[in-house]
This record gives C-alpha cells, structure tokens and sequence, in this order.
C-alpha cells in the first residue's frame, strides 16, 4: 500500500525547475502530485508520477540528484475535521507525520492526501483499523 515518491534535490535558480519538467514531459511522464520546498540555496521537489522507474531513469540520465522514497496516499473526507480525525489518530498512535501534500484530483467525495510518517507500516495500520482508505500506487496513478 505504499507509493513510491521521486525526490529531486536542485538548486534554487531560475529554469532548473523547467528543466526538470521538460525531461519528463519528453519521457512521456505524467506528473499526478508533486510538492516543492526551498531554502535559499536548493530546493526538494517531490514527485508521484505515473511511471516512477522510468522517471528516475530520465533525471538520472540528465544529471538530477534523485531519490526514491516510500510514502502513503490517504482518502481524507472532504469536510471539516476531516484531516483533523487522521492527523489525531496518528498523535494518539505516537506516529509523527513528517510531511504531507495534497494529491491533485479528489477521489469521489473524498481528498487524496500524500503521507510521509516516520513509522510508515505502523501508520498504515493504524488508518486501516479506524477504516481509513489507503490508496495503492497502481490505482493512484491512474487517478
């Protein structure tokens, strides 16, 4: 039930992120999530893409520091409290989440959100026992 992320480490200045687009866009890649952080000197842009093999392939080959990375994609219900239910289960659980993004397009009524926990199998089950949704890597990339 896990999901494999593409990190890719850059550095802040300008066209490195167009860069990193144009490579994928002629690798026939479809990006479906993706999460950008910075500093001043670099940034980690964080990927789920639909062939993440074939992207990893194609940074590499263009000089990208990459790297893959288990995470867990979550149908969260679309109304408030929502995130705040999963969010206070994994508190209750001693589970850190040490980041979270959104997934681009909504799942029936609920939102997909993208999950890296420091204790990844323990969360899964955690969410699984209070019949949270956890969206498999195959499906979610057909989103």
């Amino acid at each position: 039930m896990k999901v494999k992320q593409i990190s890719v480490f850059l550095e802040n200045k300008t066209g490195r992120l167009s860069e990193v687009t144009a490579i994928l866009s002629e690798a026939d890649i479809n990006i479906r999530a993706l999460s950008l952080a910075d500093t001043s000197d670099f940034g980690v842009l964080r990927l789920i893409v639909n062939n993440s093999a074939k992207a990893l392939d194609a940074l590499k080959n263009n000089g990208f520091s990459v790297g893959v990375t288990d995470v867990v994609a979550v149908e969260v219900m679309d109304r408030p409290g929502g995130l705040h239910h999963i969010l206070n289960l994994l508190h209750q659980s001693k589970i850190n989440v040490e980041y979270m993004y959104a997934f681009v397009q909504q799942s029936g009524r609920n939102a997909v959100m993208i999950f890296r926990f420091d204790h990844t199998n323990e969360a899964i089950d955690v969410l699984r026992k209070d019949g949270i949704a956890i969206i498999d890597g195959e499906k979610l990339y057909d989103l």
